[in-house]
């Protein structure tokens, strides 16, 4: 704001004198010209923190729950071998294929698919398998392992030796898994030596036989580095 002062008189010469800016002036000044706007996108913040929080309790939870009680019933099915049940109910109970749909976004969802994979390749139908298998999000769980391993299992009873070694590889990569690393990694030698990669089915044999000793794979591994030539 500035106010002005006449230097001598007759004279037309004005000197600007500033008065000293008040801070909170300025800011009422601004969010009074723009009070409609700041409201508004205060207004549209609220409601949707509001409508997320209200979304978790009143909607995401109770369809969670829900998902976590329906997917029970399909897993003792898969559990017991009754792959079709498991797969499509009983009727009364739902089965992976439609948990899959009707919980969708929900961890009990996400997990339908992997289970219904798992049921598609205990059925031989390896295109089913892989769709599923794909859809499943395991990153960062327990699960992503066990899901590449049977991807790569998928790829190979669908002839596509490439994907399947990449999958076994990923499935072996966690190296203190003794259980399923070694496994994986004796299956992906096999596929190398499909693929007529001789070279790193005997990497995979020496990682096995040197890291892995106690695993049941350990014990056809100097047969099969033999077969291959190598008997160090």
């Amino acid at each position: 704001m500035a106010n002005t002062v006449r230097n001598k008189p007759g004279s037309e010469t004005y000197t600007v004198v500033e008065k000293e800016s008040n801070p909170l002036e300025n800011l009422q000044t601004r969010y009074e010209q723009n009070k409609k706007n700041v409201n508004t996108a205060i207004t549209v913040v609220v409601l949707l923190i509001a409508g997320y929080f209200g979304y978790q309790k009143l909607i995401k939870e109770p369809k969670e729950t829900k998902a976590a009680n329906a997917i029970a019933y399909a897993q003792v099915y898969f559990a017991q071998d009754s792959v079709n049940r498991a797969l499509n109910g009983d009727g009364q109970h739902l089965g992976f294929l439609k948990i899959v749909k009707k919980y969708d976004g929900t961890k009990a969802g996400n997990l339908a698919n992997y289970y219904a994979g798992a049921c598609y390749l205990q059925m031989h139908d390896a295109k089913n398998a892989i769709k599923y298998l794909k859809d499943f999000d395991a990153h960062g769980t327990k699960l992503q392992y066990v899901a590449n391993g049977l991807l790569g299992d998928a790829y190979m009873e669908n002839k596509n030796v490439k994907e399947g070694i990449d999958h076994y590889n990923k499935a072996a990569s966690d190296k203190n898994n003794m259980l399923l690393t070694p496994l994986y990694l004796y299956r992906a030698a096999l596929a190398y030596e499909m693929n007529n990669q001789s070279d790193k089915a005997k990497e995979n044999y020496k990682r096995i036989r040197d890291e892995y000793p106690q695993s049941m794979q350990a014990r056809d591994v100097e047969k099969n580095l033999a077969r291959l030539g190598t008997i160090d």
